[in-house]
């Protein structure tokens, strides 16, 4: 799950700036009352039994999670396409040091994103023949922080039970703290914030198989993200090594040095093709992951993983020190947000025994 925060200014080219003023007012004129749509007799009784679910977690969310549901998601948009937007990532070729967008109010941002498909891959294949590797990631809903009132969209209304609340409970986690510029913290807070949520929304319904079958997700989960991490810190060690070993002001070697670089870099993304597939042997042939791996292997790809889950066991240690106290833990959460980034970073990983 993936979260756009709304970027409609921004110093970017017209286009971009056009693009995404007339995507987010095209979804805007598109919603319509989740109240009329439950009274209207000719609203299909699945859909309405949605509708009811979100307005349930709604409620739940602000009661228990403390936070702010302030008349978000109760409006309905059928955009008639899978994803709300496409966020682009890009990395340079030999390093995993994200390149980031800057937006007003929001800061700093590791993608881009936009409104079209056709959009957001033209502009990566840019990236690309500037010497990027580049990643475009279909998102199915994004927070506008609360400049707007968010919609329930058909991409996610249909998604099941434990993934709609997930979806929920992230976007709006968003509203309660987010750090203008770390990327980084904002995404893992708020699937720390989710994945809790969910626990903990699961628990008071009495729902202990459906909590037991989670818990084993996201056991497959963290599983997974070790495996990628395992193969960022491999890579990092390759980049860093080649920066002393490749050769310049002499085209030639330099041309063989860097052939040689890339087929290093394709031998560990074979490697982590491969231990995915010991893994999901463990998993009884689970495969939860495998859309992720249909697509290319880059540094963006992998970057991805890193910015939403890498950070997520410290929050979840935070919560538990607190004693599942949410107020004490947004309180702890705002306190980080006020220092910089390097130093909520190192405080966060040295709560954090990976």
């Amino acid at each position: 799950m993936a979260v756009l925060l709304i970027s409609t200014v921004g110093c970017h080219s017209l286009g971009y700036y056009s693009q995404a003023i007339h995507g987010h007012f095209q979804i805007v004129c598109r919603t319509t009352s989740i109240k009329k749509l439950l009274a209207d007799p000719q609203t299909p009784e699945s859909l309405k039994e949605r509708f009811q679910l979100v307005l349930d977690l709604r409620e739940f969310a602000g009661r228990e999670l403390k936070l702010p549901p302030d008349g978000q998601y109760l409006t309905y948009a059928d955009l008639g396409r899978r994803f709300a937007v496409w966020n682009v990532y890009a990395a340079p070729e030999f390093s995993l040091k994200a390149k980031t967008w800057w937006y007003p109010f929001v800061g700093s941002l590791k993608y881009q994103g936009y409104f079209t498909d056709e959009r957001a891959r033209r502009y990566a294949e840019k990236l690309s023949a500037k010497g990027y590797d580049a990643f475009v990631g279909g998102v199915e809903a994004y927070s506008t922080l609360g400049w707007f009132k968010d919609p329930v969209l058909n991409t996610f209304i249909h998604n099941d039970d434990l993934d709609l609340a997930e979806l929920l409970f992230h976007e709006l986690a968003h509203e309660r703290v987010f750090i203008s510029g770390d990327t980084d913290f904002n995404e893992a807070f708020a699937t720390a914030v989710a994945e809790e949520g969910v626990r903990t929304w699961l628990k008071a319904k009495g729902k202990s198989s459906a909590l037991e079958q989670y818990e084993a997700e996201l056991r497959r989960k963290q599983q997974f993200v070790d495996l990628v991490c395992k193969t960022r810190d491999r890579l990092n060690d390759l980049y860093d090594a080649s920066r002393e070993t490749v050769p310049s002001g002499r085209a030639a070697a330099e041309t063989q040095s860097i052939a040689e670089l890339r087929a290093k870099k394709q031998s560990v993304f074979k490697d982590l093709r491969q231990d995915y597939q010991q893994l999901k042997q463990s998993w009884n042939g689970d495969g939860g992951y495998d859309e992720w791996f249909r697509q290319p292997l880059n540094n963006a790809h992998l970057n991805d993983v890193d910015t939403y889950y890498t950070l997520v066991p410290a929050f979840h240690r935070i919560l538990q020190s607190h004693h599942g106290d949410w107020e004490k833990f947004y309180r702890e959460i705002e306190h980080l947000g006020k220092l910089s980034e390097d130093a909520r970073r190192k405080k966060l990983l040295g709560t954090d025994h990976r």
